[in-house]
């Protein structure tokens, strides 16, 4: 019997469609939350490398591993991962493509959870990188966060801690976000980690007990910015490229009983600036620090008094210390810091200057007290009017600062 032509063209057209939807269903990312759905509590889901489509909400305890071979991608919608669960483990995964809403702070993870491990992850393209609400005892370390190539003010945060305790942020490459915020959240450690081309690399708000620790921080707009915490560590980080007008390595303001110990300032518009500290009894103290190649190293401000600078070594900065306010310079401690512009001897050989290190006010009193002429200094009219007051003054210098054992050779 001749078969029908019609019987053909019906089997080529069903194996055409059936060809054409399998390639729609192969070429087309998977959502997902399918998979998230599929798993058990406490199960470890290895992903098939590929492309994924977010949004993605894990209300259970879960482990994902991607290997760096899976992609998870948002429509520009949302946040690409949401956590609401303890012990939830991202390892290995690409999150990119998160919306645009600084309110709803739509970004690569919003996790609200405990005892999470978050490593290994890259994000790109997303507004916010990380953010922990109420997340206690977890562990972010090892991830790529990226922002958008927009101006630093309209990027999201690269990690943002609220109300979060007791976590350790590690050994993390962010890079073009706005900042590293820290509110409300204390006991937290950040450690060797690489944050650069930003507005503030961190920005800390009532943060008590947060140490800061052996991190690279690189042409940020301020390094570090510590408001009302407490009790803060700063040690060991390297701080480079601070140069906005108004920036600095490491700011301070309203904060007492922070220690700033071994870190490495150069080339920033002021090394430190800091205000008193709000308890005369909880001061700041400046420890083992090198200060070189800044416009200013040292800027205070406010009531003087509260700070104690030991053993701090000032390098080749324009203007090594700027005090500006009312008290008696002697309620700040100074002692055992070198000076690149020391003049002094060491006739016993014991290490340390015969006689003090004192720096005064010039001519540097007039953009000290009158802001708008620093637009003037270094110029060679105020050079020329400095030098006439160190050779002749005919006003009475103002005392900034008197170091009574300057190291002849910085403190190892």
């Amino acid at each position: 019997m001749k078969p029908s032509p019609y019987f053909s063209l019906r089997r080529l057209a069903a194996l055409f469609f059936t060809s054409l939807l399998s390639s729609l269903c192969f070429s087309a990312a998977q959502p997902i939350q399918t998979w998230l759905d599929m798993a058990l509590p406490g199960a470890t889901l290895h992903l098939p490398p590929g492309e994924y489509s977010g949004p993605g909400v894990i209300n259970k305890p879960l482990t994902i591993e991607g290997n760096g071979k899976v992609i998870i991608r948002n429509d520009s919608k949302g946040t690409v991962l949401t956590v609401k669960a303890d012990q939830v483990t991202l390892r290995g995964l690409i999150l990119r493509g998160s919306g645009d809403s600084h309110d709803a702070i739509d970004g690569g993870i919003m996790a609200e959870g405990n005892e999470l491990l978050i490593e290994d992850n890259v994000m790109e393209d997303v507004l916010f990188g990380i953010s922990l609400h109420r997340t206690n005892d977890s562990v972010v370390r090892n991830n790529r966060i990226r922002s958008r190539g927009i101006d630093s003010a309209d990027r999201g945060d690269g990690l943002r801690l609220w109300y979060s305790t007791r976590n350790r942020i590690e050994n993390n490459d962010i890079a073009h976000i706005r900042d590293i915020t820290v509110t409300n959240s204390t006991h937290n450690r950040f450690t060797n980690n690489k944050i650069q081309d930003s507005r503030r690399a961190f920005n800390l708000l009532f943060a008590h007990r947060t140490l800061i620790d052996g991190n690279l921080l690189n042409k940020n707009s301020t390094g570090i910015i510590a408001l009302n915490s407490e009790g803060i560590l700063i040690r060991n980080n390297r701080i480079m490229h601070a140069m906005d007008a108004s920036g600095a390595g490491i700011a301070l303001k309203e904060t007492s009983a922070a220690l700033v110990i071994g870190n490495d300032i150069v080339h920033c518009a002021h090394g430190f600036m800091a205000d008193s500290p709000m308890s005369p009894t909880n001061r700041i103290v400046f420890y083992g620090n090198r200060v070189a190649h800044n416009i200013t190293g040292v800027y205070f401000y406010g009531p003087m008094g509260g700070h104690l600078m030991i053993d701090n070594h000032f390098e080749s900065n324009i203007w090594p210390v700027s005090i500006i306010g009312d008290g008696d310079p002697m309620d700040d401690y100074w002692s055992g810091n070198t000076w690149d512009t020391y003049e002094g001897f060491d006739r016993n050989h014991d290490g340390f200057g015969d006689m003090p290190h004192e720096i005064y006010a010039y001519a540097d009193r007039i953009w000290i007290e009158t802001p708008m002429a620093k637009f003037f200094r270094n110029s060679p009219v105020m050079e020329l009017l400095d030098f006439l007051e160190r050779l002749a003054p005919f006003s009475s210098p103002s005392l900034v600062l008197r170091d009574n054992k300057p190291r002849m050779k910085p403190h190892n």
